[in-house]
């Protein structure tokens, strides 16, 4: 049950929204992360992306990790279960997370009393946030330089 939701959430984004046609706005995600940052920070290591709150984990490279994996943070059982279950982040599974984060962990728990630490629910422009995520990630930063090594 839990596969088959995250699956069609992501083929109704893809199908419907941002993903499907290339449109998700890195610059409105970075306005829209100004809404995260009272509890979430984007640093990788020294490099502070976006300072915020340490209330939530710390979202530089979330994109393509494991759900509930950031070292230091302790994670609800709800979101902790999802990743040892398999949930990598991916834009489109992080889009529909953000949306309704007790719903996502209740879907693909297959746990009716699934909860979620985040209680914040991004209504709109979560795809533009999950891409600003991912733009300034590893993920995208190795991607980036394999572009560019294959440009040259």
């Amino acid at each position: 049950m839990k596969k088959i939701f995250v699956i069609a959430a992501a083929g109704i984004i893809a199908g419907t929204g941002a993903f499907a046609d290339g449109h998700a706005d890195i610059a409105l995600g970075e306005k829209t992360f100004k809404k995260c940052k009272a509890c979430h920070t984007i640093s990788n290591g020294d490099e502070v992306i976006f300072k915020g709150g340490r209330t939530g984990p710390n979202l530089y490279g979330v994109i393509g990790r494991q759900a509930g994996s950031f070292d230091g943070y302790k994670y609800g059982p709800s979101l902790a279960a999802a990743g040892e279950a398999g949930l990598i982040w991916d834009e489109e599974s992080l889009a529909t997370f953000i949306s309704n984060p007790k719903e996502f962990l209740k879907e693909y728990n297959g746990d009716s009393k699934a909860k979620s630490k985040m209680s914040y629910k991004l209504k709109k422009g979560g795809e533009d946030l999950a891409a600003y995520l991912a733009s300034v990630g590893p993920v995208m930063d190795e991607a980036a330089a394999e572009e560019s090594s294959a440009t040259q």
